[in-house]
């Protein structure tokens, strides 16, 4: 390592003699035994809602709760996740009567854009789509536009029949039904294909799993409790400075009371820290202060750290104590996903990438040319530290609120091309399995042990950005 910290720009992997017969030969299982792909969707409110962790964990990954969301919510989330299908999506349904204008509302909720017409006996007696809704006023009853040609796939049928039968009928998505007939579920050609990629990552009740997040003021063990209750297996002690006396304590608070549990520290980005918080009781700690899109730590401080530098310091201290290290922040292209990785970290997190997606918490909204887009702000910004304190005097929310350290809005465009969150981890996926394969590694273990790594200048770094038309 040269005498100056690096940022994930700053580097590049050298190809490997490699074994590795195919892309899908390498196995993204995380070293932390918490997903069955390295992508963790970080605790933003406008990002890591139902949809996501739920879109997230069908495919591998695992989205964290943000720590300001009523336990109440929590509970729903972690309900309706755990008992979502691991292979079926979940439709939007509506009824006959139901309007244009609600069914516009909705459909942006999900990527496969399809809403199921129900009848009260939960039977599909129409689909709707976007285009349906063509040159009809918005108050008229779905029953008038909908499609009333319905080709349903019945449970029990293989991912392959599935796939067949959307692809020979010509057909975006199907609904899924049982025995009785009634709607269960929705499939797509894509969805098909996807889940003969990806393996689910399910909790040891064998549903589908969430992460979920608390801070540490306050009564931190009963915290945890309540957490504990309602099947969280991934616990996220969080807070912008993780290397404090506070912290430390509520580590180890939590750990008494769940001894068994994955308790998630952060954030920090030096061997001391990572030492004292995987000491305290850590399983995993995560790294990285001021990388993330929408945090002005490092404008409105000066502190901080370069991304790849603390990733690979944190992990081989945490490697030493038997821990693990989730690199958080600053992921803007799968090649970052690759190399955090290569430095050492088990896990990806990362939010203001999926945050234009339809799947994220936030509500769709359109610009003044009509494309879509949706608002996301920092943890530490104004907006989240007024929500957080809501309860707080005004006074004394008002003094919080100076310190702002945080975006408190930004618009993330819907990508056409990938607007929903799978289109991403596909993406990264791919960037990563193919890392894998230059690097002759089997494995994430296998990729850290055998990836070279290099520095490089700026202009080699825009060496290797792709050019659109000419220059």
């Amino acid at each position: 390592m040269p005498p100056y910290d690096l940022t994930y720009s700053d580097v590049f992997m050298v190809p490997q003699e490699t074994s590795v017969q195919s892309r899908f030969d390498v196995d993204l299982s995380t070293p932390d035994r918490v997903g069955t792909i390295p992508i963790v969707v970080a605790n933003m409110t406008a990002v890591a809602g139902k949809r996501m962790a739920e879109t997230i964990a069908r495919r591998g990954g695992i989205a964290i709760i943000p720590q300001d969301v009523p336990l109440k919510i929590v509970k729903a989330i972690v309900d309706s996740v755990g008992d979502a299908h691991p292979i079926f999506e979940t439709p939007i349904t509506l009824n006959p009567e139901s309007t244009i204008a609600e069914a516009l509302n909705l459909i942006h909720k999900r990527a496969h854009g399809v809403i199921i017409v129900i009848d009260n006996n939960k039977k599909p007696v129409g689909i709707f789509t976007e285009k349906d809704a063509d040159q009809y006023d918005r108050f008229a009853a779905l029953e008038l536009v909908m499609s009333k040609n319905i080709l349903s796939i019945r449970e029990g049928k293989s991912i392959e029949e599935m796939h067949s039968f959307l692809v020979q009928n010509r057909l975006s998505a199907a609904p899924v039904i049982n025995k009785k007939g009634e709607l269960i579920g929705l499939v797509t050609a894509k969805g098909c294909l996807r889940s003969e990629i990806y393996r689910p990552n399910v909790d040891t009740r064998n549903r589908m799993r969430v992460g979920a997040a608390i801070g540490i003021n306050g009564d931190v063990a009963a915290k945890a409790k309540k957490m504990l209750d309602l099947g969280i297996e991934i616990l996220v002690l969080d807070t912008a400075h993780g290397h404090q006396q506070k912290m430390i304590e509520a580590v180890k608070a939590c750990r008494k009371v769940a001894p068994k549990t994955t308790i998630v520290a952060g954030n920090v980005v030096t061997r001391e820290a990572t030492r004292d918080l995987i000491n305290a009781g850590a399983s995993i700690v995560k790294v990285g202060v001021g990388p993330g899109a929408m945090c002005t730590t490092r404008m409105m401080t000066g502190v901080g750290r370069p991304q790849f530098s603390a990733v690979y310091e944190c992990s081989e201290e945490a490697k030493k104590l038997g821990g693990h290290v989730w690199a958080d922040g600053g992921i803007r292209f799968p090649r970052d996903v690759a190399l955090a990785l290569a430095a050492g970290a088990s896990n990806v997190m990362f939010a203001s990438w999926l945050a234009g997606t339809f799947e994220s918490a936030a509500d769709v909204m359109r610009d003044e040319s009509g494309r879509l887009f949706k608002e996301s702000f920092g943890m530490a910004s104004q907006r989240a530290v007024r929500n957080r304190n809501h309860t707080e005097l005004e006074l004394e929310r008002a003094k919080k609120e100076l310190f702002e350290e945080g975006i408190s809005t930004s618009k993330f465009y819907i990508d056409a091309k990938r607007p929903g969150v799978e289109d991403i981890v596909d993406q990264i996926v791919a960037g990563v399995r193919s890392a894998c394969t230059y690097a002759g590694a089997h494995s994430i273990a296998d990729f850290q042990n055998k990836a070279v790594v290099g520095v490089q200048s700026a202009s080699g770094y825009q060496e290797g950005m792709p050019v659109a038309s000419n220059w």
